[in-house]
C-alpha cells in the first residue's frame, strides 16, 4: 500500500495541518453505517428500552452518519415497539432509518415467511438481512445443501427488492468462509448481487481475521463484483475491529458498519467514534460532516450515559484521557507547541487538552493547568505549590481524578479564599439495634455566617448522616445547595498491608443539575477522609456560584 509522506523537510517547523491526503487509490467517500441499537446492544450489561433506543438513535443521527440500524422487528417486543415509536416519533436529519433480519428460511417460500414480512412491517426503506456465506455453517448448523444456501440468499434479495425496498445483504462469516471455500463465499454473495441487493457487506463474525487478510481478500471481491458496492462489518475479538475495517476501505469498500464505542457482541464491534476520525482526519476520506465530527465526543459520553455503561477515559479521540497529559516533560512541549504530542486538533472530535497534575509534573504543567482554569499564581509561589502538590501526591491525593479539589487548592495557591464556613468538630456514632439495624448519627460543630452551630444529621451510614447535619446548619445561609446532591462514592485503601491503620482515599462525585464535579480525602481515617471529599464539595459548589 502506497503511503503519503507529508514530513517536513529537514530544518523545517513541522506542520500545524496534520490531516491526511487520500490516496488516489483510496475512495473518496465512505458511508457509515451504526448499528448499536441492534448488535451494539448485545453487549454484556447493556439493556435498553424503546424509550431508550429513541434517545440514542437521535444522537446517533447528530453524528451525521449515513444509516441507523434499529434492531430487528419481529424478534422481540422491545424492537417491535422501538419501530412502532419511531414512524410517528422519530425524525431524522441525517441518517436513514434501517430494520435487520436474515433470509428465508430453509425449503420456506419468502411470501409466507415470518421475518420478511416483518421487515416489510417494520416501514422503513432499508433493510439490511444476514446470510451464511461459509459453507461449513450451511452443511452443519442449517444442514443443507450449498444451493440451498445460495437460494435462501437469492430468493430473499429479489423479494424484498421487489417490494421496492433497498437492500444491505450481511454475509455473515464471509472472511472465514472465503479462506475454506471461496467458490462458495463469492456465489452467495452474486445470488444477493443478481438480485439487485444495493450494498454487498462482508463480515467477519467471528472477529479473526488481521488486516493483512481483510485488504488482501476484500481486494479480490472488489475486483469480482466491479460496480457494486462493498461493505464491512468487523468485530473485534482480535482487537482489529477498526484496524481490519481500514484495511476493506483501503482495498475498496465504501460502506462501513459499527457502534458508537465499540460495543458488540463479545469484545465489541468497529467503534464508529475512532474509525470515522481516522478516515477523515487521517487519510482525507469524506465520511460525516466536520460539524458532525466536532460532536463525537458528546454524543460517545451522551450514549454510554444512555445504556448505563461507564466512560472509556482511554478511547482514542473522544476518551477523557485521549488528550490528557502528565509528565513535566510533555507538559512543557505543548506549551510551546500543542502538535508535539497530539496527533490531531483535539476540538476537531469535540475534545480538548487536559493537564494532569501529579508526582511527575513541572512547573510547566502547574502554569498550564492553572492557565487553563484562569487562575493567577505568582511566579515567587510557584514552585511552592508544586512541591505542595508532590507531598500531597505521595500522600495519597490522586488530584488527576479530583478535578474540583485541584481547582480549590490552586486557587488557594493564588491568594483566594473560601471562609464560608469553619468546622470546629464532628462526631459520628454507629449503634447496631437489637434487631440488626444499624442507626447513624453525626453532630456538628460549626461556624457559619458568624454564628456557632450544634446540628445533628441521621443518615444510612457516617457520609450521609455528616451531610445531612452539614445541610441543616447551613441551609439557611447558602440555600443554593439544596441542588447539590452525591452522586457516587469511592473508597480505596491504599496500603493493604498495613491493616486497619492502613491509608484511605475517598473520592465522592457531586452535580448541582447543571455539571459534575470530583473531590477528594485521604485520611487514616475513612469518617475524616470522607468529610474532606465532603467538605471540598460543598466549598467547590458554592464558589462556582460566586465566581
Amino acid at each position: 500500500m502506497a503511503v503519503h509522506d507529508n514530513s517536513p523537510e529537514p530544518g523545517d517547523a513541522p506542520p500545524l495541518d496534520r490531516e491526511g491526503v487520500r490516496h488516489p487509490a483510496w475512495p473518496e467517500r465512505v458511508e457509515i453505517f451504526d448499528t448499536t441499537l441492534r448488535d451494539g446492544v448485545q453487549f454484556e450489561g447493556i439493556s435498553v428500552s424503546p424509550d431508550d433506543k429513541l434517545k440514542v438513535a437521535r444522537q446517533l443521527d447528530s453524528m451525521g452518519i449515513h444509516w441507523i440500524e434499529g434492531g430487528w422487528p419481529g424478534s422481540n417486543p422491545k424492537d417491535e415497539a422501538f419501530f412502532e415509536r419511531a414512524a410517528t416519533e422519530l425524525e431524522l436529519q441525517h441518517a436513514t432509518l434501517v430494520a435487520f433480519g436474515s433470509t428465508r428460511r430453509p425449503r420456506g417460500r419468502v411470501d409466507d415467511d415470518q421475518t420478511l414480512s416483518s421487515l416489510l412491517g417494520a416501514g422503513t426503506s432499508t433493510v439490511c438481512i444476514v446470510g451464511k456465506s461459509w459453507d461449513y455453517h450451511v452443511t452443519e448448523a442449517l444442514r443443507q445443501p450449498l444451493s440451498e444456501g445460495i437460494a435462501m440468499v437469492g430468493d430473499s434479495v429479489e423479494f424484498l427488492k421487489r417490494e421496492g425496498l433497498r437492500v444491505f445483504f450481511d454475509a455473515e462469516h464471509f472472511f472465514d468462509g472465503y479462506k475454506r471455500n471461496p467458490e462458495f463465499a463469492l456465489g452467495v454473495l452474486e445470488a444477493a448481487a443478481v438480485n439487485g441487493a444495493d450494498c454487498l457487506v462482508l463480515c467477519d463474525t467471528n472477529g479473526g481475521s488481521l488486516p493483512h487478510e481483510v485488504e488482501a481478500i476484500v481486494g479480490d471481491v472488489v475486483r469480482h463484483f466491479d460496480g457494486v458496492q462493498i461493505g464491512m462489518h468487523t468485530q473485534n475479538d482480535t482487537g482489529c475491529a477498526v484496524a481490519n475495517a481500514v484495511a476493506g476501505v483501503v482495498a475498496g469498500a465504501t460502506h462501513v458498519q459499527g457502534t458508537v464505542n465499540g460495543y458488540g457482541e463479545r469484545t465489541g464491534n468497529c467503534d464508529n467514534t475512532v474509525l470515522v476520525p481516522n478516515l477523515t482526519l487521517k487519510m482525507g476520506i469524506e465520511t460525516v460532516s466536520r460539524d458532525c465530527l466536532a460532536r463525537f465526543t458528546s454524543v460517545a459520553h451522551h450514549v454510554a450515559e444512555l445504556v448505563n455503561m461507564p466512560p472509556q477515559n482511554q478511547q482514542p479521540y473522544v476518551g477523557a484521557s485521549a488528550f490528557a497529559h502528565k509528565a513535566g516533560l510533555h507538559t512543557s512541549a505543548i506549551a510551546r507547541r500543542p502538535d508535539s504530542y497530539e496527533h490531531v486538533d483535539p476540538a476537531a472530535v469535540g475534545n480538548s487538552t487536559r493537564f494532569l497534575l501529579g508526582d511527575l509534573s513541572g512547573r510547566a504543567s502547574v502554569e498550564l493547568k492553572a492557565g487553563e482554569l484562569g487562575i493567577e499564581i505568582d511566579r515567587a509561589d510557584m514552585a511552592g505549590v508544586v512541591d505542595e502538590l508532590k507531598r500531597l501526591e505521595h500522600a495519597g491525593y490522586h488530584f488527576e481524578v479530583a478535578d474540583a479539589s485541584l481547582e480549590m487548592l490552586l486557587r488557594r495557591a493564588a491568594g483566594q479564599t473560601f471562609d464560608y464556613f469553619n468546622v470546629e468538630s464532628f462526631r459520628v456514632l454507629v449503634e447496631r439495634g437489637r434487631e440488626a439495624e444499624f442507626d447513624t448519627e453525626a453532630t456538628l460543630r460549626i461556624v457559619v455566617a458568624g454564628e456557632r452551630r450544634v446540628t445533628v444529621g441521621e443518615g444510612d451510614g457516617p457520609v450521609n448522616a455528616l451531610d445531612n447535619a452539614f445541610r441543616r446548619a447551613v441551609g439557611d445561609v447558602y440555600p443554593e445547595l439544596a441542588n447539590v446532591r452525591l452522586t457516587d462514592y469511592k473508597v480505596r485503601v491504599l496500603d493493604a498491608d498495613r491493616g486497619t491503620e492502613a491509608v484511605t482515599r475517598v473520592l465522592i462525585d457531586s452535580t448541582d443539575g447543571e455539571s459534575t464535579w470530583t473531590t477528594i480525602g485521604v485520611s487514616e481515617n475513612i469518617i475524616e477522609a470522607s468529610w474532606l471529599a465532603l467538605r471540598d464539595s460543598m466549598i467547590y459548589a458554592l464558589a462556582r456560584k460566586r465566581q
